[in-house]
């Protein structure tokens, strides 16, 4: 049914501006759409929510635009802040309701708080301080969320930053809470298991957005989902510590953000966020205030002898993060400054290392967190303190080479090796960026010397694989893949890169083998599909073809590489109207790909559907001028709707891209003895017998022209013109990419 829905919206434009172009899906709540700004260059995309309410009645209407008002005012209100998405535009359009938003491309926090997935501590604490940040904000403006859950945390694809959607007030549009016998009723809103009572209730707090951003907390500790949380059954307390390995200072915070009862709860997420500061700078306070562990105590014991020279001092550095505990004994002060400075030295030493060991495991867990601008910036942190520290240095590379930033990352791994000539990671790794350089010789040896410290690591022996291919030495890279999978018989990467280097060397069978591996092993490895797609048609194996292409395209749905090379093997077995679909599939994803809307074209030319043919093929020529291909397969339509001028205009235009064509002067040749002018049809068949001296089907042609000649005109008649058949011409198949 919401297929049926989708189907309809499709194409729409809503507002005179907003045209649907995909969904985003559907709910009890209302549906979402992705549309494209007609009104703007580029026609930008967006997000249409579509809210609808199950009751027409006056009274559920009146209510339905009041809280949609409501739910633009919000969104309003909140601005241009970075990680809420922005309103374009919101509408009531017959008796339906429109929310036009900012779309944020990338995945929501479900795809990292995925069952048994368990989250350190340290992980926690910058997740919730990224969210509460967030909902800081939102709270500032007197705003409650009131779905604060992972399905509304989307991690931004450009930065990698949450941005949190889906303000709660909208949802009730569409709850039929309004009857004629009770003129209002406060709905709660929410997702179960993040709903605290107050708010299921229907009376929410600022703190029942705390409760949700705690539960998402336990959820990412124990790798649990809510419903499966243990409960007291005298307070209603989350029960959850024995299943989480966390310090009890910070239990406590989260406790107190899931306390049942609101007012035991932090009132806002900015008190929620201090605590959880505070908890932070407290637990990792030095002398320096960097980072993190005490040093251990440094004691220093002299002797003073009679003569005043240093016979006996206590020196005792107790405590380095709380400097009130530093207690210095002496019998003189004489020569001491001395010997607090060395102390001093010793000590400063022990917390630089510290504090920078600290940073450099707060930049690793940023790293894994995908927040790769900010572990660089945390990495380049750990050695303004110790610029000696390998480690570090390897790890600046391994942020540098996520961000693409290849130059600058060779120099960290260079840097790292300069310090530790040992440091397996960072040879590695400077195998790695070397080849993204395409500097491929320099990449071999590094990844040599990496391997010589460790040689079962499989991904570099795949790496070396990838050197070796564009490197053209074929047999070298078969043996490294050979040897990845030998390490690591479950590699799908190194199956499926065995097989396009086997497929490249048109050594079909074994490819598909090689593919057939990958997706041994990762059934749901869209490219290993689509691949072996490509090198079962090269075997002729059509039906396999279409089933590997099909099965690409299930996995992936804006896969439209697998969707154009579907539509083709379609064409190749005559199945016409499930061509057409799959072209129209890739128009949806990649609009601009003029040989989909040239081969959908020709597969509505196939069904005589010749109007819409000609939609298509001019689709494609107003992408590419110069294809010969679609002129003249667009002149065959357009001759076959006996629109022989414009026929002829298509002609001119392939054969002025492409003179040689034979075929195209032969069909222009037909439109014009359609349209009794003689004299150009037979200049046109003698071109295209001059290019192809054996063209039988225009010499015929050329001798009914000439024959047509010496017709009176007033006996001549369009009804006694015969040609061959109906078709101008051939309109070639295109072919599989």
């Amino acid at each position: 049914m919401y297929r049926t829905r989708y189907n309809q919206m499709l194409g729409n434009i809503l507002a005179g501006r907003y045209q649907i172009i995909s969904n985003l899906g559907g709910g009890g709540f209302g549906e979402t759409y992705i549309a494209c700004d007609t009104q703007l260059p580029g026609t930008p995309q967006c997000v249409v929510k579509k809210l609808k309410p199950q009751s027409d009645d006056p009274d559920t209407l009146q209510t339905a635009r009041r809280l949609f008002d409501t739910e633009a005012q919000v969104l309003y209100q909140l601005g241009n802040y970075q990680h809420i998405p922005q309103l374009l535009a919101y509408f009531e359009e017959n008796q339906e309701f429109y929310l036009v938003q900012e779309l944020i491309e990338g995945n929501d926090l479900n795809q990292e708080l995925t069952p048994g997935k368990v989250f350190t501590q340290a992980e926690v604490i910058l997740l919730l301080q990224e969210i509460l940040e967030i909902l800081e904000f939102v709270h500032q403006q007197k705003v409650i969320h009131r779905d604060m859950n992972p399905r509304n945390l989307l991690r931004h694809k450009l930065d990698n930053k949450l941005v949190l959607i889906d303000f709660g007030a909208v949802k009730q549009i569409t709850t039929n809470f309004v009857t004629s016998q009770i003129p209002k009723i406060t709905v709660a809103i929410g997702t179960p298991g993040y709903i605290p009572s107050e708010q299921a209730m229907g009376n929410p707090k600022l703190s029942s957005d705390i409760y949700a951003v705690g539960i998402i907390a336990i959820q990412a500790l124990t790798g649990l989902s809510p419903e499966q949380f243990e409960h007291d059954a005298d307070t209603n307390e989350i029960i959850w510590q024995h299943q989480a390995n966390v310090t009890p200072e910070f239990a406590e915070i989260i406790d107190k953000m899931v306390k049942y009862d609101f007012r035991d709860r932090f009132i806002s997420a900015r008190e929620a966020l201090q605590a959880l500061k505070d908890f932070s700078s407290g637990s990792n306070k030095s002398a320096a205030t960097l980072a993190l562990a005490p040093a251990p105590a440094l004691v220093a014991n002299h002797q003073f002898g009679k003569s005043g020279k240093i016979q006996s001092a206590n020196i005792k550095l107790l405590h380095p993060i709380n400097p009130k505990k530093i207690v210095i004994k002496t019998l003189t002060g004489i020569t001491l400054i001395g010997a607090i400075a060395t102390a001093g030295f010793f000590v400063v030493d022990a917390i630089n290392s510290t504090n920078s060991a600290a940073l450099y495991k707060q930049a690793n867990t940023l790293y894994d967190l995908q927040r790769y601008q900010d572990a660089l910036n945390t990495y380049e942190k750990a050695l303004e303190i110790r610029d000696d520290y390998a480690d570090a240095w390897n790890g600046k590379g391994k942020a540098l080479y996520e961000l693409k930033k290849y130059q600058d990352a060779l120099l960290a791994y260079d840097k790292s090796i300069q310090l530790q000539p040992g440091l397996f990671l960072a040879w590695r790794g400077r195998g790695f960026t070397l080849a993204k350089l395409e500097r491929y010789h320099e990449a071999i040896s590094s990844y040599n010397k990496a391997l010589e410290i460790q040689a079962d690591d499989a991904e570099i022996w795949n790496a070396k694989g990838e050197v070796f291919s564009q490197l053209k030495q074929y047999d070298d890279a078969i043996q490294s893949y050979d040897k990845a999978v030998e390490l690591k018989s479950d590699y799908p990467q190194s199956w499926y890169n065995k097989g396009k280097l086997l497929h490249n060397l048109k050594r079909y069978e074994d490819a598909i083998k090689s593919y057939d591996k990958a997706i041994e092993y990762q059934p749901s490895y869209q490219n290993a599909w689509y691949d072996k797609g490509n090198a079962l048609v090269n075997l002729q194996r059509h039906q396999d073809a279409f089933n590997a292409y099909d099965k690409a395209v299930q996995i992936k749905s804006d896969f439209y590489p697998a969707w154009f090379s579907r539509g083709n093997i379609l064409l190749k077995m005559g199945r016409y109207v499930e061509a057409i679909d799959s072209f129209k599939e890739v128009t949806k994803y990649s609009p601009n790909n003029y040989q989909a809307w040239y081969s959908r074209g020709w597969a509505l030319h196939q069904q005589q559907r010749y109007e819409e043919a000609v939609e298509s093929f001019n689709k494609a020529t107003a992408i590419k001028r110069n294809d010969f291909q679609v002129w003249y397969s667009r002149g065959n339509s357009l001759y076959n709707l006996k629109r022989y001028g414009e026929a002829v205009s298509s002609y001119n235009r392939a054969v002025n891209y492409k003179p040689d064509h034979y075929e195209s002067w032969y069909s222009r040749g037909n439109a014009y003895l359609n349209l009794q002018r003689f004299p150009e049809a037979i200049k046109s068949y003698e071109q295209a017998i001059k290019i192809k001296p054996d063209f039988q089907q225009a010499i015929n042609a050329l001798n009914q022209a000439q024959a047509q000649l010496t017709v009176p005109k007033d006996v001549s008649k369009p009804e006694q013109i015969k040609i061959q058949k109906e078709d101008s011409g051939v309109t070639s198949n295109p072919q599989n990419n």
